[in-house]
């Protein structure tokens, strides 16, 4: 079973990969897939889901979920999870699945694993659940006892199915009873951000810029390159301490993950906290002066040389190709 997050009206990123990668675990041990929906009016999502994936959608559908609050919300998934008893439960490492999950496996006396970049099925029901720790320098493997086993799960960790629109499956409504009074917060109101463009965790081709490009004004060349390839600007959070480029442009631990198919790293050594946000990337391309840097053991393809002589000409040669 997985949580899905309903963003804009329709199922999140997180959501549809995390279907894609809860089928495969469901159907190495022959069990079917069930989908929760919290929130008011989202009962329209379910086919949606099962197109991604699920068996059967569970939704609960109330006015005090319209909004999240985890009061409510975990009120609401208790009910489902108690009555349903799955075998695993897994939520997205999002800022909802990072609130929720634990309250819930606190409540329901089991483990939770955190943060996970794998799960393996195992025996007779059980899994091993993969996550990074110390700093991303090492990971980890857990096992899990009592039911269900719960996990979050790290954005671009696991990859969405492509959708099915004929896949037919069961949406069965959740009574249950909320009491409002007893909520402890309240909604007050949403401030969406302003943004430009496509979001970082969300682009196909990222250009990222570190410490190594020695100031702010340089990034000019990183955004040029972005440009061309038709990408988005990223920075190691070394360029955002130095106040080059926005905190909201930082890949890693503790910033941005994300799973592009081409990643550029200009001037990034590769610590491991900057390589936790873009370890996923299907091609990563590395560009620095250190031919020993940390990155060139990650990189698929890497350039030993001053950004400033490798970038101009490159950006000039696909300029060209794009023109033909």
């Amino acid at each position: 079973m997985i949580l899905a997050e309903i963003k804009s009206g329709k199922p999140d990123r997180h959501t549809l990969d995390l279907l894609g990668g809860a089928r495969q675990l469901a159907d190495a041990f022959g069990e079917p897939l069930g989908a929760v929906l919290l929130g008011s009016g989202v009962r329209e999502q379910a086919q949606a889901l099962i197109a991604a994936g699920a068996d059967r959608v569970l939704s609960v559908d109330d006015p005090l979920l319209g909004d999240y609050q985890n009061d409510a919300c975990l009120a609401a998934l208790q009910a489902v999870v108690g009555a349903h008893r799955p075998q695993l439960l897994l939520f997205g490492h999002t800022p909802v699945g990072r609130d929720l999950a634990p309250r819930l496996a606190f409540r329901l006396e089991v483990g939770l694993a955190p943060d996970c970049v794998a799960i393996e099925p195992g025996q007779q029901g059980a899994c091993r659940f993969v996550r990074p720790v110390f700093g991303g320098m090492c990971s980890a493997a857990y096992v899990l006892s009592g039911r269900p086993q719960i996990a979050t799960v790290r954005p671009m960790a696991m990859s969405a199915r492509e959708p099915d629109p004929s896949r037919r499956g069961e949406v069965t409504d959740v009574a249950v009873a909320l009491d409002g009074g007893s909520l402890r917060a309240r909604f007050v109101e949403r401030v969406k951000a302003a943004a430009e463009g496509v979001r970082l965790e969300d682009a196909d081709v990222v250009v990222s810029g570190g410490r190594g490009l020695g100031s702010a004004e340089s990034f000019s060349y990183v955004e040029e390159l972005a440009e061309v390839l038709g990408g988005v600007v990223g920075a190691s959070k070394a360029a955002c301490d130095e106040g080059w480029i926005s905190p909201d442009r930082q890949v890693g631990l503790t910033g941005k993950v994300v799973g592009a198919s081409l990643y550029v790293a200009v001037g990034i050594s590769g610590a491991s906290q900057h390589m936790a946000g873009c370890s996923g990337a299907k091609c990563l391309i590395a560009v620095n002066t250190d031919a020993e840097a940390p990155i060139f053991k990650h990189a698929h393809y890497g350039v030993v040389g001053d950004y400033k002589k490798v970038l101009p000409p490159l950006i000039k040669k696909l300029r060209e190709l794009k023109s033909q």
